[in-house]
């Protein structure tokens, strides 16, 4: 990208004039609009192995076949169709659980989520920014900002030469820089949402400002125009069903003014409002088309821009379309810049969906923007107005959040990317916040047997309910295993979610569904949730989320070893960071029911727990029998911490009881397992036991993050500790891909790696980065580093999954699970920097010898 170093240090210079974030631009995700990347594949079929079970097979393609073509939903895994690979995503727009929508890095708005949990991979070509210069009242410039050429809106002058383009993004903003070809002009377009740490209220606002700031290089004044378009709907057969209409609006408030189009999406699910609005102020001019056709020549819309820079602001509203018919809008604001001058002008983007049905259309929830903002559909130009209005305030608070990150010199800008960019998911994870009725009672969410849980109603009515897809493809609610991993990003940055999101799940330990349910893995029946068992997840978007949970159907996850012991460590962890001691004794009693339920995988009493002979954890592929350094991690970790909570409550019994558990599970845990290297896989014997395993150190990982690793909590030897990560970076990272790709799962004690399920062969990015955390943990804060590092490189930069990691990749190009929820857990290796006083490494140090820099 050399030569984009002219413009971007022309940015650089103009930002830091203004303000913008100059600290930290150049650590950003970065394109040239001219890029282009190879092409790389998805898996056939994630879980592919397990498939080749003839049984598995054709359970899983009735099951399917019903799902689709009988019940016409979509899946909660689609193992015939994964979501193809598009190397063209940028930072998604829209705070949390309010729906998302993605603008590509080159201008695209081509991924949306407006339904809870449904994504639409459409780029709408109408969706655009169109630039107009004037010089002494003659346009001599105008431009749609894209480097498309559509077959569509023909009369509009497209192909914008992405030469003198550049995208950078820091989410929760995005840059992107036009230079315009011999006008000597720079536009520079800002992108914000309010994804605000610690905010409760803006951060849940459907909305994205984008705000244009023009430099004017020339000895003239020139009037710049900057005209946005929208299309009515998502791209999608919707679009066409007839009935939409758009209207024009003015909102005032406090003596400020904003002026748009209002587009009224009318389906008979889940309608919603869409606006486009721009900030009406001295100097600055608002203009409006209220209606036109997408598909047809635009030059209605071109000519009337062309003509003096403005558009002709119709008044009333649109006829509603017919069948068959679309529809778009544009507004457009505009100023005089001086020579040599500059200027800004603020557009924004809002959606008003505030009532949704999930799939079952059984429950009509209010989303969480509705405390603040009317629910009746009609709150669109407040939202816009507020964001206008506010987004200066929005980006103090992300300047003070970020910039103590940016500008630490001694952690590498890599790091800072992934930190802030992998935090899309929180909003892009098909995500939802949802209120609680007004007329809500307690046992409407606690159930029958939910009433030791005395916050549970004032936490759920204060902070409202929230869910996230474990991924785009793999789309099931708050799936706790891998939540598990990804905790770190809410508990540090929204603790009150990450405390929402545990009542939820212990509602669901404390009660049951004896409903019969048929698992797709070994074709037999049983009941769907157990009492005191945690559930895999909380439900998909297709049904009904918090009222029927575990739409898991591969296992009957009630035998899974992982998932008590999850909600175990969690507890503590989330105590240890909030200090909140009405959480502990809420949570004290579920904690006690699902250790007790563990314990009968203890099979032998030798405290520590047995695996099953089958995958019974998150590695849902990759079978484990005995004791394992996983599972068996897990549980020393999870009964250290039964001892600290027993503790600090003053529970002598019970921490009697689990101290006499943790001594014996202690000592089998080292005699069974460690090997003198590192933990074996499991103690089966088989050929695959003796894999080293990247997780396994899981259980250290928590104790570490929660000061529980040392002292007289020391579960796991340091002296162990310390070689196992020594181990699993020499063999699973630096002996896996040339060092250059992260971790391995699972690698031989040869140093192949390990080919006995699917998922030992794969890299999985979220447990990188837990990896690393746990690395910088214990000291090895140079190996954690380059070991996440790989990761960054794969997917961001070889792969070009911006804003869509998946869940795992090969070395040979192949992937699998886009946009996933696990890689969250990066933020656990900031909490490591941080309990280690925020020191990492200098720029070189002996593992640069395989640097990964380009």
């Amino acid at each position: 990208m050399a030569d984009a170093e002219p413009l971007m240090r022309r940015y650089e210079g103009a930002a830091r004039g203004r303000g913008v974030a100059a600290a930290g631009w150049r650590l950003c995700l970065a394109h040239r609009f001219e890029e282009r990347r190879q092409p790389y594949c998805a898996s056939d079929v994630p879980l592919a192995d397990v498939l080749r079970h003839v049984g598995l097979g054709l359970r899983y393609f009735r099951w399917w076949y019903k799902k689709t073509r009988t019940e016409k939903k979509y899946p909660f895994i689609n193992l015939l169709s994964a979501v193809p690979l598009q190397q063209i995503y940028g930072c998604p727009l829209g705070g949390i659980g309010g729906g998302t929508i993605t603008r590509g890095w080159r201008g695209e708005f081509c991924r949306w989520q407006l339904n809870p949990g449904l994504y639409h991979y459409e780029t709408v070509i109408a969706d655009q920014f169109t630039v107009c210069l004037r010089r002494k009242g003659q346009t001599v410039y105008q431009q749609v900002l894209s480097v498309e050429k559509p077959s569509t809106l023909q009369g509009w002058n497209w192909g914008y030469c992405g030469h003198y383009a550049f995208y950078h993004a820091l989410y929760p903003r995005a840059w992107t820089v036009y230079e315009l070809p011999g006008q000597n002009v720079v536009l520079t377009c800002r992108q914000v949402s309010p994804v605000i740490p610690h905010d409760y209220q803006d951060s849940s606002l459907p909305v994205g400002v984008f705000i244009w700031e023009v430099e004017n290089g020339n000895d003239e004044d020139v009037d710049v125009s900057i005209m946005f378009s929208l299309q009515n709907g998502m791209g999608t057969k919707e679009d066409e069903r007839g009935g939409h209409w758009n209207e024009p609006f003015t909102f005032e408030k406090e003596g400020k003014q904003v002026v748009g189009v209002l587009l009224h999406h009318c389906t008979p699910v889940n309608p919603f409002t869409l606006a486009i609005s721009a900030r009406e102020k001295a100097g600055t001019r608002v203009t409006h088309f209220t209606a036109f056709s997408p598909t047809g020549s635009g030059k209605e819309v071109w000519q009337d821009l062309l003509q003096d820079g403005r558009l002709d602001s119709p008044a009333g509203r649109s006829t509603p379309t017919e069948k068959g018919q679309v529809v778009a809008a544009a507004v457009c604001t505009s100023c005089t810049v001086p020579a040599r001058g500059h200027r800004t002008l603020e557009l924004a983007l809002a959606w008003d969906m505030p009532c949704v049905h999930f799939g079952s259309k059984e429950k009509l929830h209010l989303r969480r923007y509705t405390r603040f903002f009317s629910s009746k559909g009609d709150a669109a130009p407040a939202l816009s107005h507020h964001a206008l209005t506010h987004y200066e305030k929005w980006e103090k608070k992300i300047d003070a959040w970020q910039k103590p990150i940016l500008e630490n010199s001694h952690l590498p800008p890599w790091y800072k990317s992934a930190l802030f960019n992998e935090l899309y998911f929180l909003t892009d994870g098909g995500t939802i916040w949802v209120e609680l009725p007004p007329d809500c009672r307690a046992e409407d969410v606690q159930g029958p047997a939910g009433a030791g849980l005395s916050q549970l109603l004032p936490v759920l009515r204060e902070y409202g309910r929230f869910a996230y897809l474990e991924g785009q493809e793999y789309r099931m609610y708050n799936t706790y295993d891998v939540h598990f991993y990804a905790s770190f990003a809410l508990i540090m940055l929204w603790p009150k979610l990450q405390i929402s999101l545990q009542y939820d799940i212990a509602v669901t330990v404390v009660n049951e569904d004896v409903q019969p349910r048929q698992y797709l893995m070994c074709g037999q029946t049983a009941q769907v949730k157990l009492k005191n068992v945690v559930p895999h997840d909380i439900g998909e978007p297709d049904d009904e989320p918090w009222q029927r949970v575990n739409a898991y159907l591969i296992h009957d996850t009630a035998t899974w070893k992982d998932l008590n012991l999850k909600f175990v460590l969690q507890v503590y962890r989330d105590y240890y960071l909030t200090h909140d001691s009405l959480y502990l004794q809420d949570m004290w009693p579920v904690c006690q029911a699902v250790m007790e339920s563990e314990l009968k995988f203890d099979t032998d009493n030798d405290g520590l727990i047995e695996n099953g002979g089958f995958a019974d954890q998150t590695y849902d592929a990759w079978v484990v029998t005995g004791a394992s350094a996983y599972c068996g991690g897990l549980w020393l970790a999870a009964v250290c911490m039964m001892c600290k909570m027993a503790e600090v409550l003053g529970d002598g019994e019970t921490l009697q009881k689990y101290t006499a558990i943790l001594q014996k599970g202690k000592e089998a845990f080292e005699r069974l397992l460690w090997n003198g290297k590192y933990y074996n896989y499991d103690s089966s014997g088989s050929v695959a036991s003796s894999s080293i395993m990247s997780d396994q150190c899981a259980g250290q990982w928590f104790l570490g993050a929660c000061g529980l690793d040392q002292g007289q909590f020391e579960v796991f030897p340091k002296s162990h500790v310390v070689s196992a990560l020594k181990t699993i970076f020499e063999k699973n990272v630096m002996g896996f891909a040339g060092g250059t790709m992260g971790a391995v799962n699972g690698m031989t004690p040869d140093g192949v790696p390990d080919t006995s399920s699917l998922q030992s062969n794969e890299v999985w990015i979220g447990v990188v980065y837990a990896l690393a955390a746990t690395m910088i943990q214990e000291g090895l804060v140079r190996e954690g580093f380059h070991t996440a590092e790989g990761c960054y490189r794969t997917v961001w930069e070889q792969l070009g999954m911006a804003f869509q990691t998946p869940e795992a990749y090969c070395e040979k190009k192949i992937f699998r699970s886009l946009a996933y929820m696990r890689p969250l857990s990066i933020w656990s290796m900031q909490l490591a920097l941080e309990n280690r006083g925020n020191q990492a490494l200098a720029p070189a140090g002996p593992t640069q010898a395989n640097s990964l820099n380009p």
